[in-house]
């Protein structure tokens, strides 16, 4: 079987400055783990064909298909609010874009594919624990609702990548609506190039943002977008952490899932990245690291903005400091329909508010707790029931005032399953004895995150303390 994909490259056609050309490096014996059928069809590929030989060598690196145009793509960063000037595609290949059958452009890309020129240090390589976590949470994320890059397949390749020791190979194909970042804007302007800044800018724009105009109308689009984006993170108890500029997507996706984490207890200042030593990126700083993220984009682009320095200064600064309305706003609509809530009251913030702090106190389990919230098994979570009661006969009275049906509203808000910590390390440890069913079992579950089922009770619990999952590592 020969595969088709019906490729459409719009960043190759921007100047070579973009990025460096260059194919994947071939792999001894790949090996099929997972296709995402559905993600498939959306994109107008034949998933048997990406389960045929030919479709695994496509996917490992070993074969180009036609129409592809595989490059890395280069830009620059904030990690940890040090200034990287070059960064870019270390290990990944754009194999090209596709127009899906929505009529959205959208990125294939080979992350694990080999040595790129903005390696680095690196091996261009990925081990399969850090493809497997990315394939489980993004498609979580996706099935949560939340914009996120998309998992379309991940292979082994048959060949050992060195880390603390020798691991099995993996390459996951990654789909995203751009792999284009702030770091990628930054980079343009750290170099004065405004003429890539001003491509750059049109690109996006056409792509992702085609009602606004100029390059504040772009500002005010992404920082829309990842004002709802966060919130959202907040509301599932998802900590990205590595929120660094090159890993912010102009989209307004979720990307690049390297140590990330979902609560299980309730920890406002939670951490789980082993390289997050001080905590820049914990579960209550997101919000503030959005806004500096955003901060740097805007400053990346202030040519554009307005000739007078001065001028593009105040007017982007004042599109940032709008951020914190937005996202409070949207933070509410998130909060409110996890407590049942479809109007808006002033006090609804203070409301919310009190019930985070008593959870918090008790240690609650965020996912289950939310999921629980207005029976029995919600109020054993929390250590001071006094409070509690007092916080329920305040939420009773206000659902009373509401005029949406609590319960459906709860049903559709607060999933039953979240990737949990453990169960994703119980399926890397397996899948690298080469056994995926708990791999497929979790994500299969993953996939209707809403549903009660008896068959999926154990994926639900918090982990003991012996199955407790404290740190989460990049994998690079």
């Amino acid at each position: 079987m020969t595969l088709h994909i019906p490729f459409d490259n719009s960043y190759g056609r921007l100047p070579e400055r973009f990025y460096a050309r260059q194919g994947p490096a071939p792999v001894p014996a790949p090996k099929m783990v997972k296709v995402n059928d559905d993600l498939a069809r959306e994109l107008g590929i034949d998933p048997d064909v990406l389960r045929s030989d030919d479709g695994v060598a496509v996917l490992a690196g070993n074969a180009v298909p036609e129409g592809a145009d595989p490059l890395a793509q280069v830009y620059a960063g904030h990690q940890f609010g040090g200034w990287s000037p070059q960064l870019g595609d270390g290990r990944a290949l754009l194999l090209g874009e596709v127009v899906d059958t929505s009529g959205t452009r959208r990125d294939i890309q080979l992350k694990g594919s080999g040595r790129t020129p903005y390696s680095r240090m690196g091996d261009g390589r990925a081990w399969l624990g850090p493809v497997m976590r990315e394939y489980i949470v993004s498609e979580a994320m996706h099935a949560l609702g939340i914009p996120t890059t998309r998992a379309l397949a991940a292979v082994t390749t048959g060949a050992p990548v060195l880390r603390e020791a020798p691991y099995p190979g993996a390459v996951l194909t990654r789909v995203a609506t751009s792999h284009i970042r702030v770091g990628t804007f930054q980079f343009f302007a750290s170099r004065q190039d405004e003429d890539a800044l001003r491509r750059l800018t049109d690109h996006a724009l056409a792509r992702h943002y085609p009602e606004a105009e100029g390059a504040l109308g772009l500002l005010d689009a992404v920082i829309s977008a990842q004002a709802k984006l966060v919130a959202q993170w907040m509301g599932a108890g998802f900590i990205h952490g590595v929120m660094n500029t090159d890993n912010t997507a102009i989209s307004g996706e979720t990307i690049d899932y390297g140590p990330c984490a979902f609560m299980d207890t309730y920890e406002p200042g939670k951490v789980f990245s082993s390289i997050d030593q001080f905590g820049r990126y914990a579960y209550n700083k997101q919000p503030d690291i959005m806004v500096w993220n955003l901060a740097q984009f805007a400053t990346a682009i202030l040519p554009l903005i307005d000739k007078d320095q001065n001028t593009a200064i105040e007017v982007a600064t004042d599109s940032v400091n709008r951020f914190p309305e937005l996202f409070r706003a949207a933070w509410l609509e998130v909060f409110r329909h996890k407590i049942g809530l479809a109007d808006v009251e002033d006090g609804d913030a203070e409301l919310i508010h009190r019930l985070l702090d008593l959870m918090a106190k008790g240690e609650a389990d965020f996912t289950n707790f939310f999921r629980a919230l207005g029976g029995n098994d919600a109020v054993d979570q929390v250590l001071d029931r006094e409070a509690f009661d007092a916080w329920a006969a305040d939420w009773q009275a206000r659902v009373d005032r509401d005029s949406g049906d609590a319960a459906d509203i709860m049903a559709r808000a607060n999933p039953v399953l979240t990737p949990r910590n453990h169960r994703i390390e119980e399926a890397i440890e397996a899948g690298v004895a080469g056994d995926f069913a708990p791999f497929e079992r979790l994500h299969g579950a993953l996939a209707a995150p809403f549903d009660e089922d008896d068959a999926t009770e154990d994926l639900r619990r918090p982990p003991a303390p012996d199955e407790e999952v404290r740190q989460t590592f990049c994998g690079t």
